[in-house]
């Protein structure tokens, strides 16, 4: 039986207690709330969202609605202090996904459930207080980065072995691209650089874009981004381990009157410096008519210098 002795605390004291209980571990669990980060599939292309009003659940007729609710949706998490990463989401992946657990893909819970794997494994960046739409290009540009650098890695991993030596090419020419890399900012000479590697495929076009910035102290290393270098690297060691065609431009800001743009052309394995003469043409030539375009004002085209050492490609 209960010990029901009197304690001198009343009921209405006992309520008082629990409520200022209750009100503190709400406190908390708002204040545990704050530091849960949360992420948004969006469905940032047109295309895309056509496909997804397919779904009876899916709740919106008109994209740019939708953009729109979107916008406030992450405005209002930011004043609460709720961190939001934001990411594509793709109607054919969502699909696929839901196919292959066997889920019913027409229930906010499902499309939940997805987005909640996206934040593991898809390109996202985190919002801020800007409007969604400046976001939206940044958002595009991150994915294609990541599926360049998943499809890149791919391709070098399924190239083999050398049969003549037995060594792994696509390690190999990884372990070259990086040296090359390094050459070329070395050998630029100090200011900001844009280099732009392009290397074509049986499926599609590799590109990758690097910026860096280089003193004129040899003792400092180029300052680059981390993932550019690691993407810009993958995608010229594809180019090197595949044989093909390719090429590699690299234009210099340093003050001077006239940017610097150098070229080379990947050939059977190997980078090969253009002459002056390629370079322009290759830069006043359209890539897609193969019509003559005017040279750009304020850029000097240079040949490229030697940055790929003779010998086996690998």
């Amino acid at each position: 039986m209960a010990d029901t002795k009197n304690t001198g605390r009343t009921s209405s004291t006992r309520t008082r207690d629990r409520g200022r209980g209750g009100g503190a571990t709400s406190r908390a669990r708002r204040g545990l709330r704050r530091e849960i980060p949360g992420t948004i599939g969006l469905v940032a292309d047109p295309g895309d969202f056509a496909a997804m009003r397919g779904y009876r659940s899916f709740a919106f007729d008109d994209h740019e609605d939708y953009l729109t609710q979107v916008d406030a949706l992450l405005r209002s998490l930011a004043r609460r202090g709720i961190h939001t990463t934001v990411v594509l989401f793709d109607p054919e992946e969502y699909a696929g996904h839901c196919a292959e657990r066997g889920i019913d893909p027409d229930t906010p819970a499902s499309r939940t459930r997805f987005t909640a794997e996206l934040a593991g494994t898809a390109a996202g960046l985190a919002y801020g207080d800007g409007p969604l739409r400046a976001l939206l290009p940044r958002l595009v540009d991150e994915a294609v980065r990541q599926a360049t650098w998943e499809y890149a890695t791919l391709l070098l991993s399924g190239v083999g072995s050398c049969a003549d030596c037995g060594e792994d090419i696509g390690h190999a020419s990884f372990e070259r691209a990086g040296l090359i890399l390094r050459r070329l900012l070395e050998r630029a000479g100090p200011g900001h650089h844009h280099l732009v590697c392009s290397v074509p495929t049986e499926d599609e076009q590799l590109v990758s874009v690097l910026h860096a910035d280089t003193t004129d102290d040899g003792a400092t290393p180029p300052r680059v981004d981390a993932g550019e270098n690691l993407d810009f690297v993958t995608v010229l060691a594809t180019g090197l381990a595949l044989g093909g065609p390719g090429g590699l431009v690299l234009r210099t800001t340093a003050g001077d009157p006239r940017d610097r743009v150098h070229g080379w052309r990947l050939d059977r394995g190997r980078l090969v410096a253009l002459s002056a003469a390629a370079v322009f043409n290759a830069y006043c030539t359209d890539a897609e008519t193969g019509e003559p375009v005017p040279p750009e004002p304020g850029v000097e085209y240079c040949p490229g210098y030697e940055v790929d050492e003779p010998g086996p490609p690998h």
